[in-house]
């Protein structure tokens, strides 16, 4: 016996505004009644002794040290640039 029907399916894709056939309410109906066996077998493993977490492996995130370099001329950046004027890089205008 299936959990979702089709039915409810159809309604809840009437409510996103999501047109969706009788053929595909089916699957969905199948693949939704899936993911509920699915969770249901994972409410019986006992979890008593497991520390939360949000991820399964530990992560952090690694920064580099924030400290001062010496960066570019503004000469320097613009040498390759197509077209330059009065220090800055010039590009087409996009707006009429």
């Amino acid at each position: 016996m299936s959990r979702i029907t089709k039915d409810e399916v159809k309604h809840v894709a009437h409510l996103a505004r999501l047109a969706v056939t009788d053929e595909e309410a089916t699957h969905f109906a199948s693949q939704l009644d899936d993911i509920i066996s699915f969770v249901e077998q994972l409410s019986e493993l006992d979890t008593d002794n497991v520390k939360p977490t949000a991820h399964v492996i530990e992560m952090k995130n690694e920064l580099r040290e924030d400290t001062a370099a010496p960066w570019l001329s503004n000469e320097e950046a613009l040498k390759n640039a197509p077209d330059d004027e009065d220090g800055q890089v010039r590009v087409p205008s996009i707006l009429e």
